[in-house]
Parts: structure tokens; sequence; C-alpha cells
């Protein structure tokens, strides 16, 4: 019946695949696969913010998988969502894996700014973070969203901002809702957004949990703990190519007599 309404829907109200304009169908298998086809990956942006924690990313942020995120943000293809959180909820896994069992996963969403949330009509990581809360917990793991941050003064629009002017743009500018850091404090956070490329977003957002009130000062640069065993990492949909090249191309390390040394990298 679902493929049946899905046909006789596309008759009525046509629609395309968002990745490559595909007939009658909003996600087609092609780019349903280019967006959650392989195991998420750790990403690294160079330069590398201070203070960003580990990130893990389902794909690429290129062809297919730039426009489905697009359609989803920028033209309101809601439907995309469930897709978008399937993915995120594979770099979420990927992400807390190796951590223990300490209480919920907790799925805080880097916030968008109010004038950009009422021009596209709804707050796309915010969606993209349910489904993929959703997507967890079918899966039997404990998650919720709790949307925590918000922007506690007034950033430019970062589109044409470098690394450096995203940085200084962001800095100071999240912070934890009154009341928001005992929330955190019982389970484990992950930072979920929908796109990586300098990763400033991501370092601001773990700056201002790690900061909440009752919470550690400051980052190390990696985790970042949190009262009760919460442990903070990040989670994306997405991230630039580069960051998925540095990754793949950067030397492993072995240890031999306490001592670490570096690997060369496989031959492919």
């Amino acid at each position: 019946m679902r493929e049946w309404w899905r046909e006789f829907s596309g008759l009525v109200l046509p629609v395309s695949c968002a990745g490559c304009g595909r007939p009658r169908t909003e996600l087609c298998p092609v780019c349903g696969a280019a967006l959650s086809g392989a195991a998420p990956r750790r990403v690294r942006p160079s330069p590398r913010p201070a203070g960003l924690p580990e990130v893990h990313a389902a794909a690429p942020y290129e062809n297919a998988v730039r426009a489905v995120l697009l359609a989803h943000k920028e033209r309101g293809a809601l439907g995309l969502a469930r897709p978008l959180g399937r993915a995120l909820a594979a770099s979420v896994r990927a992400g807390t894996g190796q951590m223990g069992a300490v209480g919920p996963l907790l799925l805080v969403p880097v916030p968008s700014a109010r004038s950009a949330t009422a021009a596209r009509g709804h707050d796309p990581v915010l969606r993209i973070a349910r489904s993929a809360a959703y997507e967890l917990r079918r899966a039997g793991c404990p998650a919720r969203v709790l949307p925590v941050l918000r922007q506690c003064r007034t950033v430019v629009d970062q589109s044409g901002l470098g690394a450096r002017g995203r940085r200084a743009n962001l800095a100071g500018a999240l912070e934890v809702a009154g009341g928001g850091e005992r929330l955190l404090a019982h389970g484990r956070v992950v930072l979920v957004d929908d796109l990586l490329t300098t990763g400033a977003t991501l370092a601001e957002a773990a700056r201002a949990v790690a900061e909440a009130p009752g919470g550690p000062r400051g980052s190390s640069g990696r985790a970042v703990g949190f009262p009760g065993g919460a442990v903070c990492v990040a989670a994306v949909v997405s991230a630039s190519p580069s960051a998925f090249e540095i990754n793949r191309n950067r030397p492993r390390t072995c240890v031999v007599a306490g001592n670490e040394r570096a690997k060369p990298p496989e031959r492919r």
C-alpha cells in the first residue's frame, strides 16, 4: 500500500529525487546509498579549531548529498528528515560505540538563528535530530533530543567567511539555556548538526556545554566531561570532502616501548 500510495501521490503531486531529479521519488536508492550507504567515519577539518570534540560524519558534502541537505534545509522538503535522521543516527552510533553505558544519549542540536528559522519555516537541524533519536530508540538505544543551546548574541551569515572569520563570528555566541545543565548531567551528550565545514560551530557549542553552570571549565579539544558521567562528542550528517581526506591520509601511530611512531599510510 505504501508503494501504491507513493505512485498515486507522484501522479497527483509530482515529486522528484532531491539528489538527482529522478521522477516519482523523493530520494532514489542511488542517492540514498550516497547518503548512508557507507559506514560513518571520523572527520577532521584543517585547521582544527580549539575545543572541537571528536566528530563523525556519514557522507562527504558533495553531489547528491549536498543537494539533499539543501532541499531539506532551504526548500522545505520535510520528508527528507527521515533518511537524513538515519544517516545522523549512524554517525551518533559511530561516535558513541566505545563509550560505557552511562545513561541515555542526549542529542543536543546546534541552534539556528531565529531569523533563519523564521525564513525557512522550520528548524532543519532540530527536525533531523528528532528523526535520529527515533531511529536510535527503534534500534534499542535510549536517546532523546535536548534543544538546550541558544544564541546569546547576534551573528552574521557565515556563508562568505573563512575558518578564522567563522571562529571570530561565533566566539561566545552560544550558551546553555537556564536549567539545561541539569538535563545534560543525566546521559551522554552528543552535539549534532547537519554539516561540518570548518568546525567553528561545533567547537563553540562544545565550549558552551563545557562552561554551563556546574560543568567543567574549558575543553581539552577532545571529549568534554560533564557531571553524572556524560561525555560530549559530535555527529553530523555530512562534512566537507577535505575533512574525510585528512582523516584517511593521516598516518596511524603505534606504540613501541612507550614511544609513538608514525606508520606510513597503506597503499590502496
